[in-house]
């Protein structure tokens, strides 16, 4: 079950003016459950994408960068769950491309136009044919209100559908932002094992739309783990159809750059968060910040050994203070020349380290209250200089070995 985590309510996912999407039952791997997805834009939308940086990319990542490169106008994305089409070689490759062809007879593109996205079983040949025959559906369905609908249609072990909108005024106009995101396991930072699309009606110039693609990414999805483990098929993908009707963005140091980057980190954090809050087995969602590093990328390194040690998270699971877990993943960092006595812990309001040894007020009956709640901060202070990061995640049961031990089953 997730922690503190609901479907996004259909009614507050806010439309984006040239984006419509449809959804269909194709029987990919299980019959009777949505599991394509497609996204269709209007002439004129800008697309960047940032992807896994796993050796094995997935055909659809590797099918995902040659169409970006190929520098034609995006005009539509399909998501298939259930399969991954990852490990599939030559025939994984034409499988992608038939995808995109299929899609684009449809929508009236080049198939080079069609961006393919693939979630699910490793090592399994996709269904093209089930696909193919589905995708009419998935036309028939387009809508601009179909965002939740959509969101379950991408989902794989996730218990929840994920979903985020805001506002905001841009240029003096009214600009929507909206995104989905799927992702529960074999997660980790770079990116976490994950898809999610994040569509805006802004203007934007494409050069601007990497940089913020990729800054968002740092700030949100990079920023999430449940397992350590990098995923084939990672991607994230920002969508930008200039509809809303402001001046076209197109330097960073502009103030409307900066809105809209906030806008789109209002949708890109919940959902980065929602994968943690939804991680295979999870029952408490952690938040472990690290401040007082020399730089952003120590601090990050930190964090990310706390959140990515099983011993940790097992500890948390069971709401044991065995609080020398943290000290030995922090010891783990590989942060040169450390000086430990500069270190201090929190556990929420409970100081347990204060620079380097056990705080003197600190009680075991504390640290296990405030470990029991469902959502608990961590705080680690290093002493050695002004940046800080925050990585979300989550706990290790019971049953996240059983799903992932009965995964194919």
């Amino acid at each position: 079950m997730a922690v503190n985590l609901l479907p996004p309510d259909p009614a507050a996912m806010l439309p984006v003016a040239g984006v419509t999407l449809g959804f269909a039952e194709a029987g990919i791997r299980k019959a009777g459950r949505r599991d394509l997805m497609l996204m269709q834009f209007a002439p004129g939308t800008r697309v960047a994408g940032v992807f896994t940086q796993n050796s094995f990319a997935a055909a659809p990542v590797l099918v995902c960068r040659e169409h970006l490169r190929a520098n034609v106008a995006v005009r539509a994305i399909v998501v298939n769950a259930g399969n991954a089409n990852c490990g599939t070689g030559e025939q994984g490759l034409a499988a992608a491309r038939a995808t995109c062809s299929a899609a684009a007879r449809l929508v009236g593109c080049d198939a080079k136009a069609v961006l393919p996205f693939s979630t699910g079983i490793i090592l399994e040949h996709l269904p093209v044919n089930r696909i193919e025959a589905a995708l009419p559906a998935c036309v028939k369905s387009l809508a601009p209100n179909h965002w939740a609908d959509a969101a379950a249609a991408i989902m794989t072990t996730d218990t929840v559908p994920k979903g985020a909108s805001t506002a905001a005024t841009i240029g003096g106009k009214r600009v929507h932002v909206t995104g989905i995101a799927k992702g529960v396991g074999m997660l980790q930072p770079n990116m976490a094992t994950m898809l999610a699309y994040v569509a805006t009606d802004a203007a934007i110039a494409q050069p601007l739309m990497l940089r913020l693609v990729k800054e968002v990414a740092d700030r949100s999805f990079n920023r999430v783990t449940v397992d350590g483990d990098t995923s084939t098929n990672d991607s994230f993908v920002l969508i930008a159809t200039a509809q809303a009707g402001n001046a076209e963005i197109t330097s960073a140091d502009h103030a409307d750059y900066v809105a809209l980057r906030e806008a789109v980190l209002k949708v890109a954090i919940p959902l980065a968060q929602a994968i943690a809050r939804d991680g295979e087995g999870a029952t408490k969602f952690i938040t472990i910040r690290v401040s007082g590093a020399q730089d952003d990328a120590q601090a990050a390194r930190v964090a990310k050994a706390i959140a990515h040690s099983p011993l940790v998270k097992t500890a948390f699971f069971a709401s044991d203070p065995n609080l020398g877990r943290l000290i030995m993943a922090i010891g783990n960092a590989g942060v040169a020349d450390l000086d430990t006595s500069r270190v201090s812990i929190w556990l929420g309001d409970v100081r347990v380290l204060s620079n380097g040894g056990r705080d003197a007020a600190y009680r075991e009956e504390d640290g296990a209250r405030v470990m029991k709640p469902a959502e608990i901060d961590i705080h680690v202070a290093l002493g050695r200089g002004s940046a800080e990061q925050t990585v979300w995640t989550c706990d290790f049961s019971y049953d996240y070995v059983k799903i992932n031990a009965e995964y194919r089953t």
